[in-house]
């Protein structure tokens, strides 16, 4: 029997039967299922010398000589690259098939001489091979695994199926400026505990001595990372592979996406009930994201967020070093850490390794 066809009293006894929850603003959120959280296994810390698989789980690399570049780029961190079988393979625009890609990045963490694994580039693609992948075996062999943007996908499902916590920060292919990479290298070689904190503004203007940090409601809050790119966590809502964001500080940014976009993907985690979970929020950095034919009427991208953010009651604020820049802090997903949204801080509290 269709639900259509059910009577009307039993049809409202299923609707009633439903998991919702009433958020903040009033508005019925269907309440979001998580897996179990997992335990946390923390990968080793690098050295030099140690090697550093390279794999490409979303877009391709245009060509070997694009690969050669980035081979240089790892050799002057001191690591040795191993890349991946497919890496130069291409189908469209993902680097070789589903099952290629997927089976590159198995065997980076099933590889014993490999110490820790780095994504070449974003694109589209990782969320198509998460079914693939062995979470089991992933939490047997906990390795460093380093990227951005698209590969969100990647440390959402590793947080919700692995416990193993993974790092946030450039690409191979990145310009990698001395800051990021000093960022990169206090979590993944140092064991550091760093403090993130909203860069100041540079220029010769009065308005270069003002407060960068835009706060949306003040206090402090303390919970593991988690986020990434919001358009990539927001199209994960309603899948199994987005973790469990109770007590989390969850963080995110986004490129190319214009306001009302953004405001979109916020309203879905919202009526998904992730702000309800979360301690506190940080939102990075926007890059390019207004809508030339706003017009007169638009909101700007920071009344977006304030709308969005200010009523929730929950410290959150804007402007870390996080998103589709280059000198983008490293943020260790999984890992607890403490926000102050008046100072615009995110305070490492543990290591990211064992």
């Amino acid at each position: 029997m269709t639900f259509s066809a059910l009577p009307r009293r039993s049809a409202l006894g299923l609707l009633a039967a439903a998991p919702v929850m009433i958020g903040a603003r009033g508005l019925a959120r269907a309440a979001p299922t998580s897996p179990p959280r997992p335990p946390l296994r923390k990968p080793r810390a690098l050295k030099a010398g140690d090697t550093l698989g390279l794999v490409a789980p979303a877009g391709f690399i245009a060509d070997r000589f694009g690969l050669e570049e980035i081979m240089e780029a790892v050799r002057a961190m001191g690591l040795e690259p191993k890349p991946a079988a497919h890496m130069l393979d291409r189908n469209g625009y993902l680097a070789g098939s589903d099952k290629d890609r997927a089976d590159d990045l198995m065997k980076m963490f099933r590889d014993d001489s490999v110490s820790a694994i780095m994504s070449v580039r974003g694109g589209w693609g990782c969320a198509r091979i998460l079914p693939l992948l062995d979470y089991a075996e992933i939490a047997r062999h906990p390795k460093i695994f380093c990227g951005f943007s698209d590969n969100t996908a990647l440390h959402l499902a590793f947080a919700a199926h692995t416990g193993v916590p993974s790092v946030h920060g450039p690409n191979a292919s990145a310009s990698w400026p001395q800051d990021a990479w000093d960022a990169f290298h206090a979590l993944a070689f140092e064991g550091a505990t760093p403090t993130y904190k909203v860069p100041a503004n540079v220029g010769t203007s009065l308005s270069a001595q003002t407060n960068p940090v835009r706060t949306f409601h003040p206090g402090t809050a303390r919970g593991r990372l988690l986020g990434g790119n919001l358009t990539v966590l927001s199209a994960l809502v309603g899948t199994p592979y987005l973790p469990d964001f109770t007590g989390a500080i969850l963080f995110i940014e986004d490129t190319n996406e214009s306001e009302y976009r953004i405001d979109r993907m916020l309203t879905q985690l919202s009526l998904a009930g992730i702000f309800d979970k979360v301690a506190g929020i940080v939102f990075g950095q926007c890059t390019n994201c207004v809508n030339p034919d706003g017009g007169w009427g638009n909101f700007t991208i920071y009344e977006v967020l304030d709308r969005q953010f200010a009523s929730l009651g929950k410290p959150a604020f804007q402007g870390a070093a996080i998103g589709h820049i280059a000198h983008q802090d490293s943020i260790p997903v999984g890992i607890p850490a403490e926000i102050d949204s008046i100072a615009g801080t995110i305070r490492v509290l543990e290591p990211l390794t064992a």
